[in-house]
């Protein structure tokens, strides 16, 4: 490979950093995050019932165009109980991709299903609707439901009789797949799609932001996402009815009362602290800034990377992209290696994207098509420092201790 030096002082002089360690993603607090917190402190309000959580709700579904929003403690359990919403259960079957970050296929073995697990496209980084269309031509086929009420047929795979209850693609790093395709062809064989898109906050399909296309979606306020509550979630849906019970389920499903304990169905105790949200209203006042700044880090990369022999990973088509983490493709797994040595040698952090999920222990056994292009991808992508740039901003928060 060409002169890494050249791309490690490229980095160091965009970040600013000469000579400290550049992470590959931090997060940046620059509003309200100290006195929303304070606040809360002050009202004795921290845990899962408190104003900023239902604040942070209502921005959330405003900024996404969701009709409804509801906090969960993390993007996995949000993931979770969306799963359970659209009613997927013990024994299904979910379709979702095997290039995707571990907690898409732990959410679906949560709920005793079982993942399916379908190639990418090369411009989006995200499933396919070409090749889950080709997938569920050989390996589908549509049945009765058991209920003689029920009208609609309930597809099935052939090979496992096990019934295929929903769909998860992932917008992976931020950047949106073809959902407009995707969901014609969910619909066309009855299966809710539900979108994972815990890294794709202030990301849009053609206009429309990622997580509002299917039954149900979700994002992420992990701490290296675009914007964090230190760990925080949200499911997104138009359905007053799932909302509803979205809220319930994650609040251990206990009954309103005034001082009864009772419950109607197995709950959960992932509902998002009121001190967290009081951090993720902050940081959403603050997302059109940091979209803006991770827009302009992606030019940069852009214009350096067109006279490189690595290739920068751009917006695909009909997309706007909040570039979270942004990826180069080497030309192939024997220099991907080689970068990844040299750059985190050199105290700049760069990572491979995820190993494919049919590749680990636990869903070895599980059902793939070819997965061409995640394997082509898996041995070539790299993600690079990714952080929003704020001139000062370290020596500004070694300044206040």
């Amino acid at each position: 490979m060409k002169d890494l030096n050249n791309l490690i002082k490229f980095i160091r002089s965009t970040f600013h950093e000469p000579a400290e360690f550049i992470p590959l993603h931090d997060p940046r607090f620059i509003g309200n995050e100290k006195k929303y917190l304070n606040e809360s402190i002050d009202s004795n309000v921290v845990s899962s019932v408190g104003e900023f959580v239902g604040r942070f709700e209502q921005m959330c579904a405003e900024f996404t165009g969701s009709n409804y929003a509801v906090a969960a403690m993390n993007g996995t359990s949000a993931l979770h109980i969306a799963l359970l919403l659209a009613g997927v259960q013990r024994d299904d079957e979910v379709i979702t991709q095997a290039l995707t970050f571990i907690a898409t296929a732990n959410a679906i073995s949560y709920t005793g299903a079982k993942p399916v697990f379908i190639d990418v496209d090369k411009d989006t980084m995200g499933l396919s609707p070409t090749a889950l269309e080709a997938w569920l031509n050989e390996n589908v086929e549509m049945r009765d439901q058991e209920k003689p009420e029920a009208q609609s047929q309930v597809p099935h795979n052939k090979q496992t009789n096990r019934r295929i209850a929903a769909c998860v693609p992932m917008h992976t790093f931020g950047h949106p797949i073809k959902l407009s395709e995707l969901q014609v062809i969910c619909d066309r064989y009855n299966i809710p799609l539900i979108e994972d898109s815990a890294e794709s906050i202030g990301s849009y399909y053609k206009g429309k932001h990622t997580g509002t296309f299917g039954k149900l979606g979700i994002l992420s306020f992990n701490g290296n996402k675009l914007i964090t509550t230190g760990g925080g979630g949200m499911i997104l849906t138009d359905d007053e009815e799932l909302a509803k019970k979205a809220k319930h389920l994650t609040t251990q499903a206990k009954v309103p009362h005034p001082y009864e304990f009772m419950h109607d169905h197995i709950g959960y105790n992932y509902r998002l602290t009121n001190v967290n949200a009081a951090i993720g209203c902050a940081q959403m006042e603050s997302l059109d800034y940091l979209l803006s700044l991770k827009r302009n880090l992606a030019d940069q990369y852009k214009s350096f990377f067109k006279n490189s022999d690595l290739t920068f990973f751009e917006e695909p088509t009909d997309c706007q992209s909040n570039y979270w983490l942004n990826a180069i493709i080497t030309k192939d797994k024997t220099e991907r290696d080689e970068l990844l040595q040299f750059s985190n040698a050199n105290g700049v952090m760069m990572r491979p994207i995820w190993e494919l999920m049919n590749r680990l222990p636990m869903f070895a056994d599980c059902q793939t098509d070819a997965l061409e292009n995640s394997i082509w991808f898996a041995d070539r992508v790299v993600n690079i420092p990714s952080t929003a740039i704020i001139e000062g901003y370290r020596k500004q928060l070694v300044s206040q201790g």
